[in-house]
């Protein structure tokens, strides 16, 4: 906590200066006091179907092996959204995220890690396209990168405290955005470029030896106070994030708390708080050690909530809760590969709504509805928008073009953006599982309409959502004419957005839009 300390040295030395701070903060207006609080809650590689919250016209298995009371209290309090969308690896929807930007046009369409060095695995015939690697920046001044002005920075000029606790990922190793606070944090709690982590026991340092010394690229980062304790990382974060939100309000501003926990991410570890109740259900070893770490994010979710109790600001706090990617499914899951978020096929990674389809919740006192669902399609570049008009922040002035659609009037019940509206993915790289779906593909989403285009043999899927969840009768050769269609709208997207492809690495050749396979 030595950015505690030194915020409350600041406020002992200066407290003049930081007085004056505020009042110009706040001259002429009490606006800054109006504003809503807004927790973002997103969690890593948690599947569609990894709560007791059903988010399915029905209530499945895993909706009952599963235990998320603080999820059902948030669904009960708010808003659910049953087709909400994000990419389907971890950096690309966490850039979409942060700038409002569709992962074609920002370019940053596959995990980030090292400085100009791309995490595409090798494929025998595709060569992958110079992406940019180096992920999100607020400067031109770093190869293969997105310049753009963040979520937060934009937030925090308009009067937020705003706080960064748990997985960054949202640049590389020796850029400035691997640090939260280049691109608009007033404080980074244990985020760093890497997107995976090294241990989520304190027991084992988080990865550093007894001398803090980091053994991993991944060992989570600043986190020194709790080395040698009996605790759970996810539990750790949350009491440092409830530190954070204290600074805040002795500050007197608004707050924007990007709780972005690693939790479910591997490693697969036991939360042993939780660990034990699913063996006795029954439930293989891995498995239940990934049902302990979603009941152990469930209990970050409640604590929060409770704070907010506490603290007597829930009625002024706006809380999303959302995923980066589809639940893991192609390896180091129990059991068989690609099930684990069914009725949805195949999972992280993969262009199938397994991979895709995220559980999305938004509570906002006194304006949200409680415990109303949404049925209206979203992605994940939407959030950019629609926190910001949430927080009454208008005329914002972005280096990037925003590809988001406010989702308010869903939340307001009085229309939806999804009438009239197409959602595309793009991924011109190659992830590290296998399994299906997965793959280097464009997709687009029309309705209850799905298109996948397949670039290494430019084949075409075609699925109705509505009527086939689990993406199992392909009618791309019954319905032609659709697929022309819909294959326009999706190569038409993509040559606006400037979109990358892949070649062939026998001839050097840019494999063909998806269109243009058709003509």
């Amino acid at each position: 906590m030595k950015w505690i300390a030194y915020f409350n040295n600041i406020v002992k030395v200066f407290p003049m200066a930081v007085f004056s701070l505020l009042t110009a903060c706040n001259t002429g207006s009490d606006a800054l006091k109006e504003q809503p609080n807004i927790i973002l809650f997103l969690v890593d590689d948690m599947g569609w179907q990894d709560t007791s919250v059903p988010f399915w016209q029905d209530k499945t298995a895993l909706n009952e092996k599963y235990y998320t009371p603080n999820m059902e209290r948030l669904a009960e309090q708010g808003m659910k959204f049953t087709q909400a969308y994000a990419c389907a690896v971890c950096s690309p929807t966490r850039v979409s995220l942060m700038s409002g930007m569709n992962a074609a046009r920002h370019r940053v369409t596959n995990w980030t890690l090292r400085r100009n060095i791309s995490q595409d695995k090798e494929d025998d015939f595709l060569e992958f396209p110079k992406w940019n690697v180096n992920g999100l920046q607020v400067t031109d001044s770093i190869d293969f990168s997105t310049e753009v002005t963040p979520l937060p920075l934009v937030l925090k000029d308009n009067g937020y405290f705003t706080i960064h606790t748990g997985k960054a990922h949202f640049g590389s190793l020796q850029t400035p955005s691997e640090n939260p606070c280049n691109i608009g944090f007033d404080i980074n709690i244990a985020g760093h470029a890497a997107g995976g982590l090294a241990t989520y026991q304190g027991l084992k340092n988080f990865g550093h030896d007894e001398n803090g010394i980091p053994l991993r690229f991944n060992s989570v980062p600043g986190m020194e106070q709790y080395h040698g304790q009996d605790i759970n990382l996810t539990e750790a974060l949350t009491i440092e994030a409830k530190h954070a939100l204290d600074s805040a309000m002795r500050l007197d501003k608004p707050f924007f708390l990007y709780m972005a926990h690693y939790t479910v991410h591997v490693p697969i570890e036991a939360d042993k708080r939780f660990y034990q109740k699913y063996l006795e259900k029954g439930l293989d070893e891995t498995e239940a050690r990934y049902a302990s770490m979603v009941e152990g994010m469930d209990k970050s979710l409640g604590d929060l909530m409770d704070y907010l109790d506490q603290k007597g600001i829930t009625d002024n706090t706006i809380i999303f809760f959302m995923s980066d990617n589809g639940g893991l499914s192609a390896h180091d899951r129990g059991g068989e590969p690609h099930v684990h978020n069914a009725p949805l096929n195949s999972g992280k990674g993969s262009a199938y709504e397994g991979g895709i389809r995220e559980p999305m919740i938004v509570k906002w006192p006194g304006v949200v509805q409680p415990a109303t669902q949404c049925d209206d399609y979203l992605i994940i570049e939407d959030f950019y928008p629609s926190i910001l008009e949430m927080a009454g922040i208008t005329n914002v002035k972005t280096k990037q073009v925003v590809d988001g659609k406010s989702f308010l009037p869903m939340l307001l019940q009085e229309g939806t953006t999804a009438e009239n509206r197409d959602l595309f993915w793009h991924y011109p790289n190659k992830w590290g599982g296998h399994g299906p779906g997965i793959g280097t593909t464009s997709t687009i989403r029309s309705g209850q309409w799905k298109l996948i285009y397949w670039y290494k043999d430019q084949h075409f899927e075609l699925f109705n959502i509505h009527q086939d969840i689990g993406e199992k009768n392909n009618l791309a050769t019954e319905k032609p004419q659709l697929v022309k269609e819909l294959a326009k709208k999706l190569g038409d997207y993509l040559r606006s957005m400037n979109a990358q492809r892949p070649r062939l690495k026998e001839n050097g050749q840019l494999l063909p839009w998806p269109d243009e396979e058709l003509n």
